[in-house]
């Protein structure tokens, strides 16, 4: 995988807490409190960047 395909891949909440370190709750909570916008969908399954999840998590870890 090239790094433009890397940096725009879409990854789903289960994927995206397993690679922040997190239980998917978390994902669902950063989108509750405006740290972490989904970037898609797939049927009802919300998509993010996996970029998107890391800055989230340095900003909720961070304070």
């Amino acid at each position: 995988m090239n790094t433009a395909t890397a940096s725009t891949a879409l990854i789903n909440a289960a994927l995206a807490a397993t690679e922040a370190g997190v239980v998917p709750a978390t994902i669902r909570k950063w989108v509750q409190h405006g740290h972490l916008t989904p970037a898609g969908r797939q049927g009802r399954a919300l998509l993010y960047r996996l970029e998107d999840v890391f800055a989230a998590e340095r900003a909720v870890r961070g304070r």
